[in-house]
């Protein structure tokens, strides 16, 4: 195994006090001396609209052009800017209320400044998050949201389909959700009696998942009651343009979910 993937390995498994401290470490360095070490016009990353030499490596097993050093967007990240700036009308000046789901710093201030009021952020463990939340039980009105936005929580989740459930409950009718999970498998696998940290690395990929999705996911989203639109990187950008933007077949698939009835 190498190095790097033991160091993935080892960081997966530290307790979160631990492991967000490495992780503002880490961010103070991309912040301060990545413009110096990628500097170069390579990459194009849609978040921040910035140019970098290459893109760097990332993950538990470290796979290429997947973060964007200006701005800490990943593949998915890019992948979701294109599709919301293109495909939807989050951002056509008319007021909505949107729920983003554990929010991610490189998109969060973004959202924050366009929505302005109708943004509402929410996370059990975060406290930069507007709301303490548990999406197995939402603690919003029925058909509180025009949008949601939830991406790589459901994995964490011990009852994935109830919380696609409440989702489901506090979107309005005709509202939409954007819910993204990891695919990697060819099924969706879970197994409730593993519990062990090192054992859910082995099984689920990382010590605080509960489950690996297949492209059954969309089942779940289906049996839930929403209609879903799958979108990959070739409906949004041109093979020269995925490049440059650093967008491949890792970089995941967009599930619009629409709330009808």
């Amino acid at each position: 195994m190498r190095a790097r993937q033991v160091r993935h390995r080892v960081v997966a498994l530290l307790p979160p006090f631990i492991r967000e401290p490495l992780k503002r470490t880490r961010d103070f360095a991309r912040t301060y001396f990545a413009p110096i070490a990628y500097h170069g016009t390579g990459r194009f990353c849609p978040v921040c609209e910035k140019t970098s030499s290459r893109f760097a490596g990332y993950g538990a097993i470290p796979r290429k052009d997947a973060l964007c050093m200006r701005c800490n967007s990943l593949e998915r990240h890019r992948l979701l800017w294109l599709y919301l700036n293109g495909k939807t009308n989050l951002f056509d000046g008319k007021p909505k209320t949107m729920l983003h789901v554990a929010p991610e710093a490189c998109l969060e201030a973004k959202f924050r400044q366009r929505l302005g009021g109708g943004y509402v952020t929410a996370d059990l463990f975060n406290p930069r998050a507007m709301v303490k939340m548990d999406i197995m039980d939402i603690r919003f009105p029925d058909q509180a949201f025009d949008v949601i936005y939830c991406s790589h929580v459901l994995e964490h989740v011990a009852d994935d389909r109830q919380a696609i459930k409440e989702l489901h409950r506090v979107l309005k009718r005709d509202g939409w959700a954007i819910l993204l999970v990891p695919i990697l498998g060819k099924q969706t696998f879970e197994d409730p009696s593993i519990v062990d940290p090192e054992a859910r690395v082995q099984a689920f990929g990382q010590a605080d998942h509960v489950r690996i999705y297949g492209p059954d996911y969309v089942d779940r989203l289906r049996d839930a009651g929403f209609t879903v639109e799958i979108t990959r990187v070739a409906d949004l950008a041109a093979p020269d343009d995925a490049t440059l933007m650093g967008l491949g077949p890792l970089s995941g698939e967009i599930y619009f979910c629409v709330r009808q009835g």
